[in-house]
């Protein structure tokens, strides 16, 4: 949790900050890499101190936070109502003029005036290596996402005054700008300490993300011909296996297990404080007391926007380790069936058949909705009334789970994978929810025909074990954020042209959601008048039957159906999607900068 005495000096050097921001950004003009003009505060007013360099380093910090819940919706792990752009690209007629977001220099700006300036400070060379190595970080994380989003960008390490010519300089090639990412990362994993306050990244979490962007600039490239890297993409990989093994070799962290398999996953996600937990490398610290309440319940559970999709559910594992997608009609399972004997991370993301909500005695009735898939999320809600603990909730940003699939998924692209460096991350993860151990031989002898049309660009003797890994992936950081970039580098893009769909019906009748054989909801047809309570039927219990009318997305009804009065699964949208290959793996720059800098071209396609 943030100190008083911190929360007094991130006050102040905020008022400083926004003196100086008021000369700084001016987003999308020809000015936005100026030099700070002579009526702000000069920097060598100002960079005198370890202190000054705490309060502006401190200044720049981001954080994910519990809306990362939410960055799902881009991806094949949730159905979402909302305007999320990878749909609105994929069903739209996206360019250069609809889409102008994302090309955004503030903040670069302000990273390099610290890295200009931080040196003419009084203070040790240790303490100011370590806050330019923070800086470095948070300027590696900024070309990052550049790079995710645009390839090619222009790379500014230094500040620009208007005479420069760099000033309007054209893209830098992909290739220099990971360059000049790795070249910060490493900086900041050698000059960075430990010791730093609870909620600010210290040396552990800029390894994880040194780890995180070396494994996804590997995959990307080696999964993007495009690029025409894919000979360099094992020297990503190796960087990302050695970075993650030095995480796991330091024995700083540790999978958090307490031996409860049907809880201890979820804790990870609803807990009021992070701090101590040996699986969590960096936490977003809220406190509803101070005014920084991470109360997102509206958004993560119910009918606002986002649901589960189905596909998510069926990559989850039976409890016996085998493949949920083997059993004979699992496309026509109901929702009590699907939660059957499965892995126990399934139960601990997604409300199941029988689970309560507070302050409520009896089995949550999953509430069905017209564009919803009829899943809930639990992962990341508060089950409770308390409005200090709905606001209370830390966000864990790092967690080591990562750290160990980061490093699987590299052994086996780079093809060294063992069974002992399995056991030594992804059946760790395995364990914790007693999940049977994944077998390296068995995996690549029988590769699962379900992963495998998911991506069929996965081949070779660890295909099979590969192909694991990913789901695992899928599973251990389902609905944490992941998921959009994981399928960007993998190049599976096409997964999105599907439409998310949800729970299967039958057709017309009662059917049970709660899991106790006692039906709880009647889907009627779209003619049928729902009658007034004292009309409805009541079940075994005692209780109304909840009707809905059923028919399909035209019609004027509750619940959609694929086949409207026939059955099938929930319909949460129609629009057919077409996810046009390379060209969107990548954005435009929109084109008033096109406008204001000729040197920058569009590429792959866009205009």
């Amino acid at each position: 949790m943030l100190t008083y005495k911190r929360k007094l000096e991130m006050k102040k050097y905020i008022n400083y900050l926004f003196i100086l921001n008021i000369f700084w950004i001016s987003a999308c003009d020809d000015e936005f890499m100026d030099k700070y003009p002579q009526t702000s505060i000069a920097p060598e007013a100002f960079f005198k101190s370890e202190q000054d360099l705490r309060l502006y380093v401190n200044g720049l910090l981001t954080l994910p936070g519990m809306f990362q819940y939410q960055v799902d919706q881009n991806s094949d792990n949730l159905a979402t109502t909302g305007a999320v752009e990878i749909k609105n690209i994929m069903t739209g007629s996206p360019s250069s003029q609809n889409i102008t977001v994302g090309w955004n220099w503030g903040r670069l700006r302000n990273i390099n005036y610290f890295l200009e300036n931080s040196r003419q400070a009084d203070a040790t060379v240790e303490v100011i290596e370590h806050y330019e190595g923070i800086a470095r970080y948070y300027r590696a994380i900024f070309y990052a996402n550049m790079v995710k989003r645009y390839s090619d960008v222009p790379w500014y390490d230094q500040l620009l005054s208007p005479s420069d010519e760099d000033l309007y300089k054209g893209r830098d090639t992909r290739e220099s700008v990971v360059d000049g990412i790795m070249e910060d990362l490493e900086y900041a994993s050698e000059h960075v300490t430990t010791d730093v306050p609870n909620g600010t990244p210290g040396n552990w979490a800029v390894k994880v993300f040194y780890a995180r962007f070396a494994l996804y600039e590997g995959t990307f490239r080696k999964y993007h011909e495009e690029l025409s890297l894919q000979n360099t993409a094992d020297t990503y990989l190796g960087k990302a296996s050695e970075i993650a093994k030095v995480i796991m070799d330091s024995g700083k962290f540790s999978v958090y297990n307490t031996g409860n398999p049907e809880n201890d996953y979820k804790t990870l996600f609803n807990s009021q404080e992070l701090a101590g937990n040996g699986e969590v490398i960096l936490f977003n610290a809220y406190d509803a007391n101070k005014d920084r309440s991470s109360d997102v319940n509206t958004g993560v559970f119910g009918t606002y926007e986002q649901s589960p999709a189905r596909d998510l559910v069926q990559s989850y594992l039976m409890a016996d380790g085998s493949s949920f997608t083997d059993k004979a009609g699992y496309e026509k399972f109901s929702f009590v069936e699907e939660f059957q004997d499965r892995d126990p991370r399934l139960y601990q993301t997604l409300v199941y058949p029988g689970w309560v909500r507070v302050p409520e005695s009896s089995a949550y009735i999953p509430i069905l909705n017209r564009n919803f898939s009829g899943y809930y999320q639990h992962k990341g809600y508060s089950n409770t009334t308390d409005n200090l603990d709905l606001g209370g909730l830390d966000f864990p940003v790092y967690r080591y789970a990562e750290v160990l699939l980061t490093y699987a998924e590299a052994k086996a692209e780079l093809g060294t994978l063992t069974q002992a460096d399995l056991d030594a991350s992804v059946n760790l993860l395995r364990n914790r929810v007693e999940m049977p151990a994944l077998m390296l031989n068995e995996a690549n002898a029988q590769p699962d025909p379900f992963m495998m049309a998911k991506y069929p660009m996965v081949s070779g003797a660890m295909a099979g074990v590969l192909l694991e890994i990913r789901r695992e992936r899928r599973v251990e950081l389902a609905v944490e954020g992941y998921r959009f970039d994981d399928l960007m580098r993998y190049g599976a893009g096409k997964l999105l042209e599907n439409i998310p769909e949800g729970m299967y019906f039958s057709g017309l009748g009662k059917f049970d959601l709660t899991g106790d054989g006692v039906p709880d909801v009647l889907l009627v047809d779209k003619g049928t008048d729902i009658p007034e309570d004292d009309n409805k039927e009541v079940n075994e219990l005692g209780k109304l039957l909840i009707y809905y009318k059923t028919g399909t997305i035209d019609d004027n009804v509750t619940v959609y159906l694929e086949n409207g009065e026939d059955g099938g699964t929930m319909v949460t949208e129609t629009s057919p999607r077409d996810f046009i290959e390379p060209k969107y793996y990548y954005r435009p720059i929109p084109i008033q900068q096109i406008a204001l800098n000729p040197n920058l071209e569009q590429i792959f396609g866009w205009e």
